[in-house]
Protein backbone atom coordinates (compact mmCIF):
# COMPACT_ATOMS: atom_id res chain seq x y z
CA UNK A 1 0.00 0.00 0.00
CA UNK A 2 2.14 2.77 -0.91
CA UNK A 3 1.63 6.23 0.08
CA UNK A 4 -0.21 5.34 2.68
CA UNK A 5 0.88 6.21 5.98
CA UNK A 6 1.35 3.62 8.55
CA UNK A 7 -0.93 3.99 11.74
CA UNK A 8 -1.30 1.54 14.49
CA UNK A 9 -4.07 1.67 16.65
CA UNK A 10 -3.04 -0.58 19.36
CA UNK A 11 0.66 -0.59 20.93
CA UNK A 12 2.56 -2.76 23.00
CA UNK A 13 4.44 -0.33 25.17
CA UNK A 14 6.48 -1.24 28.23
CA UNK A 15 4.36 -1.12 31.46
CA UNK A 16 4.84 1.76 33.75
CA UNK A 17 3.83 1.87 37.83
CA UNK A 18 0.07 1.88 37.86
CA UNK A 19 -1.78 5.33 39.43
CA UNK A 20 -4.77 4.55 40.76
CA UNK A 21 -7.19 7.86 40.39
CA UNK A 22 -10.90 8.02 39.83
CA UNK A 23 -13.58 10.35 38.26
CA UNK A 24 -17.00 11.81 38.85
CA UNK A 25 -19.14 11.56 35.01
CA UNK A 26 -21.79 14.41 35.95
CA UNK A 27 -24.74 14.61 34.37
CA UNK A 28 -28.14 16.26 35.01
CA UNK A 29 -31.74 16.92 33.20
CA UNK A 30 -31.40 20.69 32.37
CA UNK A 31 -34.81 22.61 32.64
CA UNK A 32 -35.19 22.04 28.61
CA UNK A 33 -35.74 18.19 29.67
CA UNK A 34 -32.41 17.74 28.21
CA UNK A 35 -29.29 15.23 29.74
CA UNK A 36 -26.51 17.30 29.91
CA UNK A 37 -22.41 16.28 31.31
CA UNK A 38 -20.24 18.28 32.71
CA UNK A 39 -17.07 18.38 31.63
CA UNK A 40 -13.06 19.77 32.62
CA UNK A 41 -10.52 21.41 30.26
CA UNK A 42 -7.68 20.95 32.50
CA UNK A 43 -4.80 23.85 32.74
CA UNK A 44 -1.82 23.83 30.11
CA UNK A 45 0.05 22.17 32.34
CA UNK A 46 1.00 18.32 33.48
CA UNK A 47 0.57 15.42 31.53
CA UNK A 48 -2.80 15.79 30.56
CA UNK A 49 -2.77 19.21 30.00
CA UNK A 50 -5.40 20.97 27.98
CA UNK A 51 -7.63 18.37 27.36
CA UNK A 52 -11.07 17.15 27.97
CA UNK A 53 -11.87 15.17 31.00
CA UNK A 54 -14.49 14.10 34.39
CA UNK A 55 -13.41 15.76 37.42
CA UNK A 56 -10.95 13.37 39.13
CA UNK A 57 -7.49 12.75 40.21
CA UNK A 58 -5.16 10.80 41.96
CA UNK A 59 -5.95 8.36 45.00
CA UNK A 60 -5.06 10.03 48.39
CA UNK A 61 -3.89 7.76 51.28
CA UNK A 62 -6.89 9.37 53.18
CA UNK A 63 -9.68 8.53 50.91
CA UNK A 64 -11.63 5.58 52.30
CA UNK A 65 -12.66 4.75 48.13
CA UNK A 66 -11.72 5.30 45.13
CA UNK A 67 -15.52 6.71 45.31
CA UNK A 68 -14.46 9.12 47.81
CA UNK A 69 -11.71 9.96 45.69
CA UNK A 70 -13.83 10.92 42.56
CA UNK A 71 -16.63 13.14 45.03
CA UNK A 72 -13.36 14.90 46.91
CA UNK A 73 -11.78 15.10 43.46
CA UNK A 74 -15.13 17.01 42.06
CA UNK A 75 -15.51 19.08 44.73
CA UNK A 76 -11.80 20.35 45.03
CA UNK A 77 -12.27 21.09 41.08
CA UNK A 78 -15.48 22.56 40.44
CA UNK A 79 -17.57 23.12 43.54
CA UNK A 80 -19.80 19.40 43.06
CA UNK A 81 -21.25 18.83 46.36
CA UNK A 82 -21.83 15.51 47.72
CA UNK A 83 -24.80 16.44 49.04
CA UNK A 84 -26.09 17.13 45.61
CA UNK A 85 -24.78 13.87 44.22
CA UNK A 86 -26.32 10.46 43.89
CA UNK A 87 -23.99 7.91 42.48
CA UNK A 88 -25.74 5.70 39.45
CA UNK A 89 -23.45 3.46 38.60
CA UNK A 90 -19.58 2.30 39.10
CA UNK A 91 -18.34 2.27 35.81
CA UNK A 92 -15.71 -0.77 34.77
CA UNK A 93 -12.38 0.64 35.49
CA UNK A 94 -9.78 1.58 32.69
CA UNK A 95 -6.03 2.35 31.83
CA UNK A 96 -4.87 5.11 30.25
CA UNK A 97 -2.81 3.88 27.18
CA UNK A 98 0.14 5.96 27.58
CA UNK A 99 -0.11 7.81 31.03
CA UNK A 100 0.06 4.63 33.22
CA UNK A 101 -3.44 5.49 35.54
CA UNK A 102 -6.22 2.82 36.04
CA UNK A 103 -9.53 5.66 36.49
CA UNK A 104 -12.86 4.12 38.31
CA UNK A 105 -15.63 6.03 36.58
CA UNK A 106 -18.47 7.00 39.08
CA UNK A 107 -21.42 7.73 36.70
CA UNK A 108 -23.52 10.41 39.00
CA UNK A 109 -27.25 12.39 39.16
CA UNK A 110 -26.16 16.04 40.11
CA UNK A 111 -28.03 19.03 40.99
CA UNK A 112 -25.60 21.89 39.29
CA UNK A 113 -24.68 24.89 41.75
CA UNK A 114 -26.14 28.29 40.70
CA UNK A 115 -22.24 29.17 39.63
CA UNK A 116 -19.81 26.49 38.77
CA UNK A 117 -16.57 26.79 41.20
CA UNK A 118 -13.96 25.91 39.58
CA UNK A 119 -10.18 25.64 40.76
CA UNK A 120 -8.10 27.82 38.76
CA UNK A 121 -5.24 26.22 39.21
CA UNK A 122 -6.34 23.06 37.72
CA UNK A 123 -9.15 23.81 35.63
CA UNK A 124 -9.29 26.33 32.52
CA UNK A 125 -13.01 25.88 32.00
CA UNK A 126 -16.00 23.61 32.84
CA UNK A 127 -18.18 23.05 29.71
CA UNK A 128 -21.63 21.50 30.17
CA UNK A 129 -22.90 19.98 27.18
CA UNK A 130 -26.11 18.47 25.84
CA UNK A 131 -25.84 14.51 25.52
CA UNK A 132 -28.38 14.80 22.20
CA UNK A 133 -25.19 16.78 20.88
CA UNK A 134 -22.63 14.08 21.03
CA UNK A 135 -24.99 11.52 19.70
CA UNK A 136 -25.35 13.25 16.45
CA UNK A 137 -22.97 12.02 14.03
CA UNK A 138 -21.15 15.04 13.05
CA UNK A 139 -19.88 15.21 16.28
CA UNK A 140 -17.78 12.25 16.30
CA UNK A 141 -14.52 11.99 14.38
CA UNK A 142 -11.63 10.35 13.80
CA UNK A 143 -8.03 11.33 12.94
CA UNK A 144 -4.35 10.55 13.14
CA UNK A 145 -2.69 11.90 16.48
CA UNK A 146 1.23 12.16 17.41
CA UNK A 147 2.07 13.10 20.54
CA UNK A 148 5.87 13.57 21.57
CA UNK A 149 5.53 10.81 23.86
CA UNK A 150 4.69 8.58 21.46
CA UNK A 151 6.62 6.55 19.68
CA UNK A 152 4.43 6.11 16.54
CA UNK A 153 1.18 7.85 15.55
CA UNK A 154 -2.11 6.28 16.30
CA UNK A 155 -5.78 6.30 14.70
CA UNK A 156 -7.72 8.22 17.46
CA UNK A 157 -11.94 8.34 17.52
CA UNK A 158 -12.88 11.56 19.21
CA UNK A 159 -16.07 13.59 20.22
CA UNK A 160 -16.01 17.27 19.11
CA UNK A 161 -17.03 19.68 21.83
CA UNK A 162 -17.16 23.63 20.98
CA UNK A 163 -13.37 24.13 19.03
CA UNK A 164 -12.08 21.05 21.49
CA UNK A 165 -11.31 17.18 20.83
CA UNK A 166 -12.33 14.84 23.59
CA UNK A 167 -10.60 11.72 23.25
CA UNK A 168 -8.31 9.30 24.60
CA UNK A 169 -9.53 7.93 28.56
CA UNK A 170 -12.61 10.21 28.60
CA UNK A 171 -13.39 9.27 24.93
CA UNK A 172 -13.21 5.51 26.25
CA UNK A 173 -15.41 6.02 29.02
CA UNK A 174 -18.24 7.92 27.65
CA UNK A 175 -18.60 6.49 24.41
CA UNK A 176 -20.28 3.58 25.74
CA UNK A 177 -22.19 5.29 27.94
CA UNK A 178 -24.03 8.27 25.88
CA UNK A 179 -26.56 5.47 23.90
CA UNK A 180 -27.72 4.04 27.49
CA UNK A 181 -27.92 7.36 29.08
CA UNK A 182 -30.15 8.13 26.05
CA UNK A 183 -32.19 4.95 26.32
CA UNK A 184 -33.08 5.90 29.98
CA UNK A 185 -31.39 3.19 32.17
CA UNK A 186 -30.92 5.14 34.55
CA UNK A 187 -33.48 7.97 36.19
CA UNK A 188 -31.86 11.58 34.91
Amino acid sequence: MAGRERVRTVVNEPKQPIVEAAALVPVYRGDDDEIRLVLIRRGEGGVHGGQLAFPGGKHDPDDRSMLDTALREAWEEIGISRDTTEVLAHLPAMETIRTGFRIFPFLARISPPRQWRRDEREIAEIIEIRLSDLALPEAHGEEVKQLPSWSEPLRIPFYRVGPYQLWGATYRILHPLIPRLLAGEWKL
